[in-house]
């Protein structure tokens, strides 16, 4: 399986056996009030998992170095002392971004946040993308109220250019340079 050290946490492909766990954070109102789309009922998240989700992971995981043509990758962030699921750092391509809009996402439960772990998550997940594959540009949105998701995203060394609109919300752009990345 996929997983990638982040120190207390780790990041590892999404499993069946993560459904409950996904389908209980993603439906809490901390969360889905900024990751609408992310909430479901336990069946749709299920048939997510199953049929899209891991497959994606696979495809994306097989293309590498090489991802322009994938979709995205979904990864769990699971505590490394005690393997509990809490919550999921991602990579996609954001239609509404200009290009190249592939973007960095993210989701912890509400028993999780302030701790660190999403800052490392996202670190992990940049480290990856620019050491093993052929990404050169990442972004990351965030609705200005979300302020915890705004500091992770500038702690991780974007740089906000601008707002955009997205399903008539503005949300903060931020944009991290793989060349600024490894001048760091």
């Amino acid at each position: 399986m996929f997983t990638i050290d982040c120190g207390d946490i780790l990041l590892r492909e999404f499993q069946v056996e993560d459904v409950d766990a996904i389908y209980e954070i993603t439906n809490q109102p901390e969360v889905y009030e900024f990751l609408p789309d992310w909430k479901s009922t336990r069946e749709q998240r299920f048939n997510w998992v199953t049929n899209y989700e891991i497959p994606s992971n696979k495809s994306f995981l097989e293309a590498v170095p090489n991802i322009e043509e994938q979709r995205y990758l979904r990864l769990g962030i699971v505590l490394k002392e005690t393997g509990e699921f809490i919550g999921f750092c991602t990579t996609g391509i954001k239609e509404e971004l200009p290009a190249p809009n592939r973007e960095i996402a993210f989701g912890i439960s509400k028993y999780h946040t302030n701790k660190g772990y999403t800052s490392l998550a996202v670190k992990g997940l940049i480290q990856f993308l620019f050491a093993n594959t052929n990404v050169e540009c990442l972004n990351a949105v965030a609705l200005e109220r979300n302020v915890g998701s705004n500091r992770v995203i500038q702690k991780n060394g974007f740089e906000f250019v601008g707002q955009i609109e997205i399903d008539k919300e503005l949300h903060n752009h931020y944009v991290l340079q793989k060349s600024e990345w490894q001048g760091r």
